[in-house]
């Protein structure tokens, strides 16, 4: 299984700040795709297909609003291409969007005391689990969540950010 991840760098503080901010990407969504499509949220897929926007706090909060009818900058946003589990799916897949607010994850970076690549390396995980059927409404499955980021990160030798 292979995914491919197309990335849009909107806020250049992106590349400014984190050296190979496109490799870092790369990886954990790779990661997150490999470690997570798992179990009865398996999508039996070989190949998959997300975008990543590198943007600032404005246009997250623009897309929250619009989108998600929160007015408010977020750190992350995700917007996956499956929203019924009987659709039909082909390979290569359109798996979905993750949008990635520069300021709000520099911000949480610098008060959690961890690097803003380490952090944005938690982003694309989360909302690449997202993506795949994640979800941490209810508490059960927020625990699923966190339990398989924390597995993921530890495998790339980021510690536990929920700790």
């Amino acid at each position: 299984m292979t995914i491919k991840v197309a990335i849009k760098v909107r806020e250049k503080k992106w590349q400014t700040d984190i050296e190979k901010v496109r490799s870092i990407v790369r990886k954990a969504a790779s990661q997150a795709w490999k470690l997570g499509n798992v179990g009865e949220l398996e999508i039996p897929v070989d190949d998959v297909e997300i975008s990543v926007l590198l943007t600032d706090n404005e246009e997250v909060h623009v897309l929250n609003r619009d989108y998600r009818g929160v007015d408010k900058t977020t750190n992350v946003l995700s917007f996956a291409s499956l929203d019924d589990e009987f659709e039909i799916i082909d390979s290569p897949l359109l798996l979905g969007d993750i949008i990635v607010a520069y300021g709000k994850t520099k911000e949480e970076a610098v008060e959690e005391n961890i690097s803003l690549q380490d952090h944005l390396f938690h982003l694309i995980v989360h909302g690449v689990l997202h993506l795949i059927g994640y979800d941490h409404i209810e508490d059960a499955e927020a625990e699923e969540m966190e339990n398989k980021e924390i597995e993921i990160l530890n495998k790339n030798g980021i510690s536990n950010p929920y700790a």
